[in-house]
């Protein structure tokens, strides 16, 4: 008899050519089946959201392929994942087993329950949502106070990220549409606003991504509470603000009670410093994933911030009575 060969995973290839393979999970099925089995799943579901192949393993664990361009990505979540378990006060996932196949690397990891913050998000009323900022606030924080150890040589090195960021700032947003009168001044802007960064303040941990996908909530007799945190595909260590950017955009939308929520969670007294706006704006402008006309959750933005100033009062106003910005409808 013959030995059926091992299905196997393609050669190095182009970022939108990964898209396309990753969008189309009946071309690398038999793959995350066969690693299934290898780690003693007999059931397995594919993941439709994630920058990698992503399959739920008989709903109680998750297995993660990375293609070779994104070995960065598996790095940093393996050594996150190890970083971080025990010491928040969410759950993290377990991380249980890892390999590699055909030049690509793999996690399996415990998977959380409950239930991602996007899919509940819309059913919150405004205090529910305030409350879970708050919380979120102090989560970060809560991140942002471990050890950096092994996540400290993690790419890229704070100071040449700012720098590259910085000077690719004005080509890029230019390429994505952004308004000709929000580039007006950009680089006097952000030059004023990198020189107020704290560059004697170590750096933390960043997961850049506090977004209501990686978040997870759990039902209980008081209502919705953050239960979970996953995906540190993109970890790097860095300014501490940076990590306001995503729960800002996404989730606090330029509400106020929000803004403050998160902001005082995250250090109180906080939302009454004057120049946060400023670094806050900059730091979104410089954020390695910026687009701000598909990521602003504000209901016809452009039109109501035509500066920068104006796109700073906007996002965080930072006072009882600043701001009018009010959430997209729901």
């Amino acid at each position: 008899m013959h030995r059926v060969a091992a299905p196997q995973l393609p050669g190095p290839m182009s970022f939108d050519d990964f898209e396309a393979f990753r969008r189309q999970p009946q071309l690398w099925w038999p793959v995350a089946e066969d690693l299934a089995r290898g780690h003693g799943a007999a059931a397995i579901e594919p993941f439709e959201k994630g920058s990698n192949l992503v399959a739920a393993l008989e709903g109680q664990r998750v297995l993660k392929i990375f293609p070779p361009m994104l070995l960065h990505q598996f790095e940093s979540e393996r050594r996150t994942l190890a970083a971080l378990a025990g010491r928040l006060s969410v759950a993290t996932p377990e991380p249980l087993a890892e390999g590699e196949r055909d030049g690509w690397t793999y996690l399996i990891m415990s998977r959380l329950p409950g239930r991602t913050a996007d899919q509940v998000w819309p059913t919150l009323s405004e205090a529910g949502k305030v409350a879970l900022l708050g919380r979120l606030g102090r989560l970060i924080a809560e991140v942002q106070a471990q050890p950096v150890g092994a996540l400290a040589s993690l790419p890229p090195a704070w100071p040449e990220f700012l720098k590259a960021q910085r000077a690719g700032c004005r080509g890029r947003h230019e390429g994505l549409g952004l308004a000709p009168t929000l580039l007006e001044g950009l680089e006097s802007y952000l030059d004023d606003a990198i020189g107020t960064f704290a560059a004697d303040r170590p750096p933390v941990i960043l997961t850049g991504e506090y977004i209501g996908e990686n978040l997870m909530l759990d039902h209980g007799a008081s209502g919705w509470a953050l239960s979970g945190l996953f995906d540190f595909g993109d970890v790097m260590t860095g300014y501490h603000e940076y990590d306001l950017l995503g729960p800002s955009m996404f989730l606090a939308a330029g509400h106020p009670a929000s803004v403050r929520a998160l902001l005082e969670g995250f250090a109180p007294g906080l939302s009454a410093d004057p120049g946060l706006p400023q670094r806050l704006t900059a730091l979104m402008l410089l954020h390695r994933f910026s687009d701000l006309k598909r990521q602003i959750a504000i209901e016809d933005w452009p039109s109501r911030a035509t500066t920068l100033r104006a796109l700073e009062r906007l996002l965080w106003p930072t006072s009882p009575t600043a701001g009018t910005a009010a959430r997209p409808a729901e």
